[in-house]
C-alpha cells in the first residue's frame, strides 16, 4: 500500500500542467496509479487525480463503491483513465452537491452544475483505449477528476455560494433528499473497447 498526502486547494501543483502518458509501461506511471487507488480508499474518497497527489500526470481513478447509502445497483468498478478526454455531454443537466480531498480534506460541499451524461474516452493501466458512456454520479465524479487535469477546482464551479455547507450538514440535510438521489441515479453504464 503507497497511501499519498493528498494535496490542498492553494497548492502550485494543483494548477500545473499536466503530461501525457507515452509509456503505460512506465514504472513511474504505475506508481502514480497505485498510490493514487490506495490513497483514494484510504480518503474514503470515490475518485482522485494524479495532481492532488502531487504528480503531473493526466491520470486519474473513479470507484463509487457501495455504501450503505450507495446500492450495489449504483456503484461501479474500478476504473482507470490515462490521457482521458470527453468527447460527448448531454444538453441535460443535473446539480449535485460536490466535495473534494483536495478542499479542506472533503469537508466541504456545494452545488456544482454539470451534464447529466457524458462520454468519455481514455486509455486504463495496460494502455487498452476504451470509450465509457454513464451518467448519474459516475459521470459527475469524471466530470470533477476531469476538471482536476484542466487545473480546476470545483470550487470554481460552484452555483450558488450561499449554499455552501460543511459535511456535516450536507449529511444531514442535502445527501438523502429524493431529488439529490434522482440526480445522482445511475442509469447507464457502457463501457466499449476501442
Amino acid at each position: 500500500m503507497a497511501v499519498r498526502e493528498t494535496i490542498q486547494i492553494g497548492d502550485p501543483r494543483l494548477k500545473a500542467e499536466n503530461k501525457i502518458v507515452d509509456d503505460f509501461n512506465s514504472p513511474i506511471v504505475r506508481q502514480v496509479v497505485t498510490d493514487l487507488v490506495d490513497t483514494m480508499h484510504k480518503e474514503g474518497l470515490i475518485g482522485m487525480a494524479a495532481q492532488q497527489i502531487g504528480e503531473n500526470w493526466k491520470i486519474f481513478v473513479t470507484e463509487p463503491r457501495e455504501t450503505e447509502n450507495r446500492p450495489a445497483d449504483q456503484a461501479d468498478e474500478l476504473r482507470v483513465y490515462i490521457n482521458p478526454v470527453i468527447v460527448d455531454v448531454s444538453k441535460e443537466e443535473s446539480v449535485i452537491y460536490e466535495g473534494c480531498g483536495s478542499v479542506l480534506h472533503g469537508t466541504l460541499f456545494g452545488p456544482v452544475k454539470r451534464p447529466r451524461e457524458i462520454t468519455i474516452e481514455a486509455f486504463d493501466q495496460d494502455g487498452k483505449k476504451f470509450r465509457l458512456v454513464c451518467d448519474g454520479i459516475l459521470a459527475r465524479v469524471i466530470q470533477h477528476e476531469y476538471d482536476h487535469l484542466q487545473g480546476i477546482e470545483f470550487t470554481e464551479k460552484i452555483s450558488d455560494y450561499k449554499q455552501l455547507m460543511t459535511d456535516e450538514f450536507y449529511r444531514q440535510r442535502v445527501k438523502m433528499l429524493p431529488e439529490y438521489l434522482v440526480a445522482q441515479k445511475i442509469t447507464k453504464i457502457i463501457a466499449t473497447k476501442l
